[in-house]
Formats: C-alpha cells, sequence, structure tokens
C-alpha cells in the first residue's frame, strides 16, 4: 500500500492505519496519535483528516514526494497534511499556501516549529502573488474549494516550473449539477489539454464524499 521507494522510509503502516516519522518528535499538529516504532516516534496520518492519506488508503500507486522535493502547496490550511509531508520531505521546502486569514492563523503555528514549511497567505488563483517566495518546485500539490479546480494548479505549475501535480477534485465545487464522475474526467481532459498525462486517478470514498485525487506529469 505504501509506495516506500518514494519515501525513504518516513510512512509506516501497521496494515490498517497509516503513520510518518515525526519532523518534532512529542509535538501534536492537530491531535493526532503519537506513537513508537523502533525507538521512532512516527504520527498517525488520518484519512478522514487528510485526502493525501485517503489517497493511499484506497490503494494510490503514485507518490512522488521525497525527502528533498519542493512542494507548493496550494489551499494548505491549517497545516494538517502539509505538516505530514514536512515529516516526509525532511531535507525539501513546503511553501503553504492559505487564502483565509482564520486558517492562516494556524497554519503560522504548524509552521513554527518546522523549518521547512513557509506559510504564505494568498490566492492560489493569483500565482504571481506569491512568485518572490517561491521560485521554482518540483510538485504542486492542490486542495481548493472553488471551480476551475485543474486550471488553478495547472497555471501554478507553468509558473513554477513544476513537472508533478497533484490535484483534489471536490466535484461538488465544480458543478453541483453534475455526477461526481462526469467532474473528474473532465477535469483529466482539461489536464490534458494543458499538456500533461494523468498518471493516476482515484476516488476517494469513503473517506471524502465527492472528490477525487488526480496525478499527473508533464507531457
Amino acid at each position: 500500500m505504501i509506495p516506500v521507494e518514494s519515501t525513504k522510509g518516513s510512512v509506516f503502516s501497521d496494515g490498517n492505519r497509516i503513520y510518518t516519522l515525526s519532523y518534532n518528535p512529542g509535538i501534536r499538529v492537530y491531535g493526532e496519535k503519537l506513537v513508537r516504532i523502533s525507538d521512532q516516534e512516527y504520527r498517525e496520518w488520518n484519512p478522514r483528516k487528510s485526502k493525501l492519506a485517503s489517497y493511499i488508503k484506497v490503494g494510490g500507486k503514485v507518490f512522488p514526494i521525497k525527502r528533498d522535493s519542493r512542494i507548493l502547496y496550494l489551499g494548505a490550511s491549517s497545516g494538517t497534511t502539509a505538516s505530514h509531508i514536512s515529516d516526509i520531505a525532511v531535507d525539501g521546502r513546503i511553501y503553504c499556501v492559505e487564502f483565509s486569514p482564520r486558517m492562516f492563523r494556524g497554519l503560522v503555528n504548524s509552521c513554527a516549529a518546522r523549518p521547512n514549511m513557509l506559510p504564505i497567505l494568498g490566492d492560489a488563483c493569483n500565482p504571481a502573488e506569491y512568485q518572490f517566495a517561491v521560485g521554482s518546485v518540483d510538485v504542486v500539490y492542490a486542495d481548493v474549494a472553488q471551480k476551475r479546480q485543474a486550471d488553478i494548479i495547472a497555471d501554478n505549475m507553468d509558473l513554477f516550473h513544476a513537472d508533478i501535480g497533484i490535484v483534489a477534485i471536490k466535484a461538488r465545487s465544480e458543478d453541483v449539477t453534475s455526477q461526481p464522475s462526469d467532474v473528474y474526467r473532465a477535469s483529466e481532459r482539461r489536464l490534458r489539454e494543458r499538456g500533461f498525462d494523468i498518471l493516476d486517478s482515484r476516488d476517494l470514498e469513503p473517506y471524502e464524499n465527492s472528490h477525487s485525487m488526480i496525478l499527473f506529469k508533464r507531457a
């Protein structure tokens, strides 16, 4: 279930739950369970609170985040998933973009003890706003609840020269009248039109309703 060749041993599964090797032992980010395994501390990665964890739980086969990856995270919220990415990309950098000032305050707290996470208050629809703080990245991860989700991540990937994209498609944010499966297919088509190849696409049921995760690369 876990592609350990990509994560260099920083992700552990006991067959039921997923854990990441803690960047800051003894510190909880969102009340998650801490466990000791072979004298190392791991944080439980809850698939009902993280779409990236739910993607792994539903059988996702592609996991492009490595120890030294530079990741642009769009829609980082208060930092739940970003903190687990921080555990994995310990020698990399996570640029965490969040639009809501209320959620941004929680994100700043999450980043405080994690030097590889940088909080950025900004709008994912206007990547030029935060271009000065980011530079080029390896991966763009997007989890934004609005229309044009495929174009938003594609625009960011073009500006920041990323080759790999991960997008959590929220079907109800795109079109409340269409079937989620139709929205997912339309998002995949749009990504292909923008010059990307689809690597994997997974419905996130039962962990997330009307959500899919699409992983893709530059063609």
